[in-house]
């Protein structure tokens, strides 16, 4: 995948996409808030983006909610400040916007680790099942499934199939393995993952939470099983903010990208949030090195020229986005 953003990236220089050097004076969140408005611009962001972009959004929030408001948007264009799938996303579920993300070069590692053609052979070795695929894949991957999902609605997802049919669940295996678990029914995964959730070190969260007795941990559930097993809450970003907001613990370590922090201390300002420790020893949390690549000034360039610009086949376009609706109509509002 990173050669194809290579090679995007190398078409926009041809396209005269060469920003000019932005005054260091100039006030960017200020600047982005004037363009958005003159454009008619709406920004989507993702918790896991830095603060000062998450500051900015128009919407904020996870895979699920921004899925469901690229939906809804009515202005002419939707800057995606997120990940490359989620744009792609928005594109496919409003195809008439112009959508534009930051720098195309913010992949993802799970929908990587998850190559169409591969995709294609193994979904033939089952030609009876029924493909469920989680959000963070390519545009052709959901074009290859029945329906997709969330790790918000994913068990709600799985559990709306008739309990004799066989299931294909890709990319994540741990989501997969966890879904398994909740749902008791046997998938058939395909073995992808999140280098960022797989970065935890079982050790040291336990180490930690030695320390803090009186902490409660939280994990995402694209976290590996032996993590979910000794977490206290499982859930999507979405709902791991909910919990902390209502739960009546003060301390909590946290089992996810490190972004979603910044929205929990602004929500639960007296309460303490520790990031869970990695394996790697030089890092004290794990980030996603893709959603950072989005930046201020990349948001800003991005406005100014409208570029990069995602743009899909619309026959893609249409294969895709059956699966999506069917899961927008399918989830809790």
């Amino acid at each position: 995948m990173a050669n194809n953003y290579d090679l995007m990236h190398s078409q926009l220089k041809k396209l005269g996409y060469i920003p000019s050097p932005i005054d260091k004076n100039l006030d960017l969140p200020s600047a982005i808030k004037k363009l958005k408005k003159e454009k008619n611009a709406v920004l989507l962001a993702h918790y896991y983006q830095e603060p000062a972009i998450q500051e900015l959004a128009d919407y904020l929030g996870d895979s699920l909610y921004l899925a469901q408001q690229a939906a809804k948007v009515e202005a002419d264009i939707i800057v995606f400040a997120g990940v490359h799938f989620m744009a792609e996303t928005a594109k496919i579920i409003n195809p008439t916007k112009k959508v534009l993300l930051p720098d195309l070069k913010a992949g993802c590692s799970l929908a990587d680790s998850c190559p169409p053609n591969n995709f294609a052979v193994f979904k033939a070795q089952h030609p009876n099942a029924l493909v469920v695929t989680y959000i963070n894949c390519s545009a052709e991957i959901k074009a290859l499934s029945d329906l997709v999902c969330t790790s918000s609605n994913a068990k709600e997802i799985i559990e709306s199939i008739p309990v004799n049919r066989e299931i294909i669940f890709a990319p994540d295996k741990n989501l997969g393995r966890y879904l398994i678990k909740e749902t008791g029914r046997d998938m058939i995964l395909w073995d992808g993952a999140c280098i960022v959730h797989e970065a935890f070190s079982f050790e040291k969260i336990v180490a930690l939470a030695k320390k803090h007795p009186q902490a409660k941990f939280i994990a995402h559930p694209e976290s590996e099983s032996p993590i979910l097993e000794i977490a206290h809450y499982i859930g999507s970003t979405s709902g791991l903010l909910r919990f902390v907001q209502e739960d009546t613990s003060s301390t909590f370590i946290v089992a996810t990208e490190a972004g979603i922090l910044y929205e929990m201390q602004k929500c639960c300002p007296e309460k303490t949030f520790i990031p869970a420790p990695v394996e790697d020893s030089t890092c004290a949390c794990s980030e996603c090195a893709f959603m950072k690549l989005n930046t201020l000034e990349k948001l800003y360039n991005c406005l100014v020229y409208e570029l990069p610009e995602i743009n899909l086949d619309t026959a893609l376009i249409n294969k895709a986005r059956e699966p999506i609706e069917r899961m927008l109509n399918l989830s809790s509002p």
